[in-house]
């Protein structure tokens, strides 16, 4: 969530950062300006208020020892006025700041900047590419035959089991699972993350922290007894863990990195771009998230990012960085790079990673600050999270680009978690 504060300080410069997301209204600052005036006015008359009526309680204490009874009860009839006075004018200012809080949460975030307009994915800057491009025979197949081929997903028995988007995976494809996410963490803790194992579902506080609320409610499965949320992304849970925390500034960077199912219900997907694994309702992936000091946020970024290269040239896959223009960018992100991998039976480009910088407006929302050392102020940490890596087109590509006459030729790295060289 924005700072009332920049808001309030600079509103141009927050309108034209606005416009390089193509932000559809503009008039929402000047809404919230209008409010936070009329609470600020609210807010300083309810202290006069309350001013008036200590002293007048104060008065009554001095006129009851003169004997002045009279008089004390005059004062009596005038703080019970302005206590119902005080009473209408909270009243107000709590309706004020709630009427501000309703349009704050509508505001994305400001984009960095080195981020560029745009109006849509064609817009965003390929930051650099890497890995050998594969030279397919013209027969190759693409994963979801591949997946048939050598039985490693039964799409059709997890449309039974739940419904379409799905998947079952099983033998090789589900060792082949187990060893993706072990190969991730164990390069992750390797890199001075911590790792957690969260809840897989959350309440409405912990999605609205970390933005998925009221953004994305429509993405996300919905259980309406509890009020809670399946995760979209362990992102939101493991963020959360320091939902309402004071941190001391020595304790920064915080790095913490997780597994998870993912569940999103990717309402209006649709056509041949999503077939097999290219897009599903529950999907795993392991997340890194980083708590940082303002400072070192986007030197922090940088190495992430590095961080996440590494692990496609270790899987030995075509891959390309992008930074997504204004119009791309997740709803809280203030700066994100996109990876994606090469698919040659598909001959396409797929998303399987997204790294990005929330500045602090994650914090705003987490309400997640640090001590400084010198001074003892408290301010907010910025939050960073990306994907290390997300399974389904990593397995897409692996399968794709892999194939040959022996069957689906491993990585190195992953050959000590798999037991063998090649599936089929």
């Amino acid at each position: 969530m924005l700072d009332i504060k920049l808001i309030r300080e600079q509103p141009a410069f927050v309108k034209e950062r606005l416009a390089i997301r193509n932000f559809s209204q503009p008039q929402l600052v000047d809404e919230i300006l209008d409010i936070d005036e009329q609470r600020r006015k609210t807010q300083v008359a309810v202290e006069s208020l309350k001013q008036q009526q200590n002293e007048a309680s104060r008065q009554i204490g001095l006129l009851m020892r003169e004997g002045k009874k009279e008089e004390a009860e005059q004062q009596r009839q005038a703080v019970t006025a302005w206590k119902s006075q005080i009473a209408e004018a909270e009243a107000t200012l709590s309706q004020l700041e709630a009427q501000q809080q309703q349009i704050l949460v509508q505001l994305p975030n400001l984009p960095a900047a080195l981020v560029k307009p745009g109006t849509s994915a064609a817009d965003n800057e390929v930051v650099r590419q890497g890995g050998a491009m594969p030279n397919l025979p013209p027969d190759a197949l693409p994963h979801w035959e591949l997946i048939k081929k050598y039985d490693l997903i039964d799409f059709e028995t997890g449309a039974k089991l739940t419904g379409s988007g799905f998947p079952l995976y099983k033998g090789a494809g589900a060792k082949l699972q187990r060893a993706l996410i072990h190969y991730f963490l164990e390069y992750n803790i390797a890199a001075g993350y911590t790792e957690y194992m969260p809840p897989l579902m959350v309440n409405a506080d912990s999605a609205y922290a970390t933005g998925q609320l009221p953004d994305k409610e429509g993405q996300m499965y919905h259980m309406p007894a509890d009020n809670f949320y399946m995760i979209p992304t362990a992102e939101v849970p493991v963020t959360n863990i320091y939902r309402d925390t004071i941190l001391k500034e020595p304790d920064l960077p915080i790095k913490l990195t997780a597994y998870s199912p993912c569940f999103r219900r990717e309402a209006g997907s649709f056509g041949a771009h999503v077939r097999g694994l290219n897009r599903v309702h529950q999907f795993d992936k392991v997340e890194i998230i980083q708590l940082t000091h303002p400072a070192a946020s986007h030197d922090t970024l940088d190495a992430m990012v590095a961080h996440v290269e590494q692990l496609m040239q270790n899987l030995q896959l075509p891959y390309r960085i992008l930074r997504l223009c204004g119009a791309d960018m997740g709803f809280t992100s203030a700066i994100t790079y996109d990876f994606e991998v090469w698919s040659a039976a598909q001959q396409r480009w797929l998303e399987v990673s997204s790294v990005s910088n929330f500045e602090s407006f994650q914090a705003n929302r987490l309400k997640c600050r640090f001590k400084t050392t010198e001074g003892g102020k408290t301010q907010l940490v910025h939050t960073l999270n990306g994907s290390s890596l997300a399974l389904p087109r990593i397995v897409a590509a692996l399968l794709e680009n892999n194939q040959g006459p022996n069957g689906i030729a491993l990585p190195q790295v992953l050959v000590p978690f798999m037991g063998i060289t090649h599936i089929g």
